[in-house]
Order: structure tokens, then C-alpha cells, then sequence
């Protein structure tokens, strides 16, 4: 079975194998292999990264074994069945605490042979980093193991290993439900796309249908959902979610594409050669992957403050024993240490909050984005399906130039159907409902970056979009009494959609899109919460951004504003040393989103704006940024009172074996006490606490 190995440290192989690579079956059977062997403690697969862990009792010798038993080990399965389970739980290593509890029966020969035997991965690991010139955390615990034997003080060795192994196992369990929730969140999302038949003909069939071969057509601002060869088009990708580049590519005729990536402008057509399933578990992969490697800067921060303070402990260790002569003394300076529970304590809260947001209906793509929501002083706002509901209908559709109404809706929603957004939605269901099926009697449809669409309607060019987009860049003109319906619309509220055939206007479609009911609520809790500048940015004309921005709340807005004039607002409030959120749903947002500190958007919105989201809103409700606030504020504020327990209480613990007022056990017994405490604190509800009472910060 050919793997790669991603790292090998003494006592810890784990290989990356190639996708499906084991079902249960096989998982089992090299399971039943390698636990043949005495120097192996347990193996562990995650099938979604595809990765394979083997822990073990080092030698040369064992190493050399356990890697020719998986490179000779012949897979027999498919390697499927192991996606729903991933779903559930991943397994975790042995519980520590019925092993220790078992252990305290055995006689104390018995237990100190154990301990021995435990403490071997510890101390390799610890001179591993010492050869390598790194004197960090490991190098710190293993100081602290050898002080005990060489003082035959199995007891606190146990105590120190009990803690390690709790430590691991609070870590693992808490990865594993975060991941679980974060794989549930993402599989569960349906995609419909559009591909053509043997005749030619655009159909819109369900992703879990395409089959290798099947031709896809995928638009601006439309994900693709098959690894595949661009059979015709031009277009720019964006391929940031696999390469980290943020700049888009040209992809033309030849050119390959992979699943999870988007198209930013142009129309590609793309033959599929990996479809299904396989992609959509690997683009999964990809953001668990990178969802995880996202840390929060507090946390990265606390990993560097950990490891920078082990020679401190070592040089403290040395001048206690300069000072007294005590090796005791000295030995005990290396029983407590700050770095362990810093290291531990931190990652943990982050990850616990990630999946306690994703119970509560946020999707945090990486640690770092709670700490920039807590961090931020100014929210702005799109506003068609992001502070109105999330399905506009059309209030009326006003014909002109000759057409009647049901033709010109009828036109505009053949138009609209190949571009995902809630007021393009608007118009298709409109239609729907009125029974107005249509044929593609349409040229190519292209969606032009200034807000709108184009294409060529029974050799007459057709546009539709905002009054911008249709009036100033089109050039078409407008009667009076065409611009009095319009300005009658826009007075109600409404937003208008211009539709022109030919140079002329052809129909005025008015969407009615009611703000969402909870908007007024969740400014007000935004603003309490310490976002001082709340901001709606829209395409509307001024007397209707003025009548909404006045209904939802906002102090400021800004109307008729173009895709890259939002873009331009929020790096300019960046610039001006705000910490921004941006909050939108459409393809014209994807660029505003980049911009912000922290862009978030709803699960429902393009496929390109949930791309480029840090954070997306799962059901649509915009209540949601509230918890998201909440939620990020106080793990930072957890985050931020576990460093001050663990340097007050451990500076105690320290000074109280300086004194020599409590034994290297007792001292190693509080110390990793802390260590655990701090952890499971970290993992502690946000929100709220089980039975509806309310968690100790949301007290404050």
C-alpha cells in the first residue's frame, strides 16, 4: 500500500494514504496486524485526511517493521463506508483515567515498571527536540520525568504521565467533535448545476447526479463541482481553496479545473473527469485542513509565550541549586512549569468554541476569525438577502415597448435562472408560479461585472440589472412616463430591475424585499455589544436606501453603490485602523468579503460569496451575529483569565516547593491539576450551560 509519510518522531508514524485507500474491512485487518506486534500501543485512521497514525514503543528495529507491514499491507475493499462514519466519531486513544484508576490496584513494583515503560516515548521525544536545538515544552517535560526517576519517585512519574495522557485525551476529544460537526455542516450542503444534454440544451440536474463525462457549464460567480478539462470558454478562476494563491487564472480550451474552486469571470464549459462524492469529500478535507491550521493569533501567541518560558524554568532549576545545594529543591523548579497549561489550555477553548458555534448556526472557517470578531468596532451591510429576507418576490411587473407582461416576465427569468441571487431567485419563482415555462430561445448569458446580465434575445440584444447598469452603461433612455413608473416603485420601497430590448426598455420588474424581522434586534445587540459603526451599503437608489436604512435602524448608509465602490468603502475603513466586518450574500459581495477583516455570509448565498466567507450564517438567520459576537468575545475573555489562573497559581506551587513546604509529588500533583483544570475550563459552554443557566462570563 503505498502512503506518504507526513511525520516520524520517535514513537509516532503517521502517513497520509491516497483517497479511499481502506474501507472498514481493510482498517480492521492491518489493525489485527499491527496490534500483533508488541511494540505497538494503538492505531488510529481519520478517514477524512486520509491519515494513519501508529503509536509505538521505539527502536530502529520497530520502525523498520511497522513500515514494511504497510507498504507490503494489499487493500481489498473500496475504500467506502468510512464517510458516514467520519461523520460521527473519530476514535480516540485509550481513556487515561480508567487505566490510571486500574493502575493503582497493582502493587507499586508493577506500577513503577509501567511507568518506566511510558515515560520512554517522553523523554526520546524531549531529547529529539534537544538535538534538534529547540528547548521547548517537551524538552521540559521530559527534564521532569527524569528528575523523578533518578529520585526513584514513581508516584509523581505517574502523576506526570496520568496528566499527559489526560491532556491528549481532552485535545483528541475535543478535535473529534469539532470535526464531526464541521463534516455534518458541509455534506449536508445540496448544489444543483447546470450541464448540457446531447442536444445541446442546458439542464439543471442535482451535483450527486453528474457523471464522469457530463459536460458542465459553469458562470461567473458559480463554484465547480468536477475535477475536469475545459472543453470550451474562457474564463478566471479562482483556485485560493487549493493553492492558497489569492490572484485568479486564466483557464481556456484544454486547460484543467478542480473541484472547490470558482469562476470569478466568464464561462467555462468543463468536461468531468472526477465527479460525485470523491470531490466533494476532498474539497470537505480542505477546509477541515485549513479550518484547523487557522489559528487564532492569541493562540499562536500562546505556543510561542509557552515555549519561550522553558529556559527560564531550566535556569531558575540552576540558580536554586546554586543557591542551596538542594538538588530537591532544584528538581522541583522542573515539577512546575507555566508552558504546559499555556499550550494546552488555548487551543483547546479555541476548538471548543468552533464547534459550539456550529451548534448554534455559525460556520468558523479557523480560530483566528473569534478573535477578529471580538477584535472589531465596525460591521457593514449588503442588503438584498442579507438584511432582507432571504426570498424577495416581485411585487409588479410594469411592460413597455410592446411587450406584455407575461412575455417580459417570462424573458427575464430565462435570463435569470443561470445566475444564483435572491432577486434573480425572485424572478424565476415568479415566473414559476404563474406557470410561465420558458425555452432557451437566448444566446450565450453573460453577467457583467457592473451589475447585470447580457445576451442576445431573437438577434436583439437583451440587458437586465440595475438602473445603472442598464440606463448609464447601456445607454438606454427613458420616457417620462416610464420614469414616473419608476420613481412610483422605487417611493413604495421597492427595488427596480430594468429590463431593455433592443435599446429600448422593454419592462420594470419591482422587487418587494421585506427587511428580515430580527434586523432592528440585532443592531441593537451589535451595537451594545461595541460596534460602534454599523453601515448599510446598497445599489438602490437614494430615496429607497434612505426609507430602509431609516426602518432597520442604521445611523449610516450609503445608496447606489457598484461592486468595486463596496470593495473601495471597506479597505478604506481597514485602512483608517477599523477592525471590519463585512456581511453580504452575492456574487457583487465577494470582493467587499475579501476586504474585511472578517467576512461572513449566509450558507444560502452564491456559491463564490460562501467561498470566499470566513464565516458563514447556517439557515440564514442574521440573529446569528449576535452569537457569533458573544461567542468570540468570551472565549477571548476565557482565553485571557485561564493565563492568569495558571501563572498565579503555579507561581504558588513554585514558591511553596522553593520553601520546601510541599514534596516534588504534592507539587507535581497540583501543578498538573491546574493543567487539566485550565483545559476542561476551555472546553466549558460559551453560550449557555447544560439545563438553560447561563455560562459564568455571561454573567459579567
Amino acid at each position: 500500500m503505498d502512503g506518504l509519510v507526513v511525520t516520524d518522531i520517535r514513537g509516532r508514524l503517521r502517513f497520509r494514504l491516497p483517497p479511499r485507500a481502506l474501507d472498514a474491512a481493510d482498517f480492521e485487518r492491518l489493525n489485527r496486524l499491527l496490534g500483533s506486534r508488541r511494540e505497538v500501543e494503538y492505531c488510529r485512521f481519520n478517514p477524512l485526511t486520509n491519515g494513519f497514525l501508529v503509536v509505538y514503543a521505539y527502536s530502529p528495529a520497530a520502525r523498520k517493521n511497522i513500515v514494511g507491514l504497510l507498504a507490503a499491507f494489499q487493500p481489498q475493499g473500496s475504500g467506502e463506508g468510512y464517510i458516514e462514519a467520519a461523520a460521527n466519531e473519530e476514535a480516540l486513544p485509550p481513556n487515561p483515567i480508567w487505566q490510571h484508576l486500574a493502575q493503582k490496584v497493582l502493587p507499586l513494583p508493577v506500577r513503577a515498571v509501567i511507568s518506566s515503560f511510558k515515560a520512554v516515548p517522553h523523554v526520546l521525544s524531549g531529547l529529539a527536540s534537544l538535538f534538534r536545538g529547540r528547548l521547548n515544552v517537551e524538552v521540559l517535560d521530559a527534564a521532569a520525568l527524569a528528575v523523578c526517576f533518578l529520585r526513584r519517585d514513581f508516584r509523581a512519574a505517574g502523576t506526570l504521565l496520568f496528566f499527559f495522557a489526560l491532556s491528549h485525551f481532552l485535545e483528541m476529544w475535543t478535535k473529534q467533535r469539532s470535526r464531526a460537526g464541521l463534516y455534518r455542516s458541509l455534506a449536508g450542503q445540496a448544489e444543483k448545476v447546470w450541464v448540457l444534454n446531447k442536444d445541446g440544451a442546458e439542464l439543471l440536474v442535482e451535483e450527486s447526479e453528474l457523471k464522469e463525462g457530463n459536460l458542465v457549464v459553469v458562470r461567473s460567480g458559480g463554484l465547480i463541482p468536477v475535477d475536469g478539462i475545459v472543453e470550451r470558454g474562457e474564463a478566471m478562476v479562482n483556485q485560493a481553496s487549493m493553492t492558497g494563491e489569492p490572484l485568479a487564472v486564466r483557464r481556456v480550451s484544454g486547460g484543467a479545473v478542480f473541484a472547490g474552486t470558482s469562476v470569478e469571470e466568464g464561462e467555462l464549459v468543463i468536461r468531468a473527469s472526477r465527479v460525485g462524492g470523491e470531490t466533494r469529500v476532498n474539497s470537505i478535507i480542505r477546509y477541515i485542513e485549513e479550518s484547523e491550521a487557522s489559528k487564532a493569533g492569541i493562540q499562536g501567541r500562546a505556543e510561542r509565550l509557552a515555549d519561550s518560558i522553558v529556559p527560564f524554568s531550566f535556569i531558575l532549576s540552576a540558580l536554586v541549586y546554586l543557591l542551596t545545594r538542594d538538588p530537591l529543591k532544584a528538581g522541583n523548579v522542573l515539577l512546575v512549569d507555566y508552558s504546559c497549561a499555556i499550550r494546552l489550555s488555548t487551543p483547546l477553548a479555541v476548538l471548543s468554541a468552533m464547534r459550539e458555534g456550529n451548534e448554534n448556526g455559525l460556520m468558523i472557517k479557523g480560530g483566528r476569525y473569534l478573535e477578529e470578531i471580538a477584535a472589531a468596532d465596525a460591521i457593514v451591510f449588503d442588503k438584498t438577502g442579507t438584511l432582507t429576507r432571504a426570498r424577495p418576490r416581485v411585487a409588479a411587473v410594469i411592460p413597455f415597448g410592446g411587450f406584455d407582461r407575461r412575455e417580459a416576465l417570462r424573458l427575464a427569468a430565462c435570463l435569470e435562472e443561470h445566475f444564483p441571487h435572491p432577486v434573480g431567485r425572485a424572478v424565476v419563482n415568479q415566473a414559476r408560479k404563474e406557470h410561465l415555462n420558458h425555452e432557451e430561445e437566448h444566446a450565450r448569458v453573460d453577467y457583467v461585472v457592473a451589475h447585470g446580465i447580457s445576451s442576445t434575445w431573437r438577434e436583439r440584444k437583451v440587458v437586465l440589472g440595475s438602473r445603472h447598469f442598464v440606463l448609464q452603461d447601456e445607454g438606454v433612455s427613458l420616457s417620462e412616463a416610464e420614469g414616473e413608473a419608476a420613481e412610483a416603485e422605487a417611493a413604495k420601497g421597492r427595488s427596480i430591475l430594468y429590463m431593455a430590448v433592443g435599446g429600448r426598455l422593454a419592462a420594470l420588474i419591482a422587487i418587494e424585499d421585506q427587511l428580515r424581522p430580527q434586523v432592528r434586534e440585532t443592531l441593537a445587540n451589535l451595537k451594545n455589544s461595541g460596534l460602534d459603526r454599523t453601515i448599510m451599503l446598497t445599489g438602490d437608489i437614494e430615496s429607497t436606501a434612505a426609507a430602509l436604512a431609516r426602518e432597520a435602524g442604521f445611523q449610516e448608509y450609503r445608496s447606489q453603490m457598484l461592486p468595486d465602490q463596496k470593495a473601495a468603502f471597506v479597505e478604506n475603513l481597514v485602512n483608517c485602523g477599523r477592525r471590519v466586518i463585512m456581511v453580504g450574500d452575492g456574487l457583487n459581495d465577494s470582493a467587499a468579503l475579501s476586504r474585511a477583516h472578517v467576512g461572513i455570509s449566509m450558507s444560502d448565498s452564491s456559491a463564490l460569496a460562501r467561498d470566499v466567507a470566513n464565516v458563514l450564517l447556517l439557515g440564514g438567520r442574521l440573529e446569528c451575529l449576535h452569537t457569533a459576537r458573544t461567542l468570540s468575545t468570551r472565549v477571548m475573555r476565557r482565553i485571557r483569565s485561564n493565563f492568569r489562573l495558571i501563572v498565579s497559581l503555579n507561581t504558588v506551587f513554585l514558591g511553596l516547593g522553593l520553601l520546601g513546604l510541599a514534596g516534588p509529588g504534592l507539587t507535581a500533583l497540583l501543578h498538573n491539576a491546574v493543567t487539566a483544570w485550565v483545559a476542561y475550563r476551555g472546553t466549558r459552554p460559551y453560550l449557555a450551560l447544560p439545563g438553560g443557566k447561563k455560562s459564568v462570563e455571561s454573567k459579567k
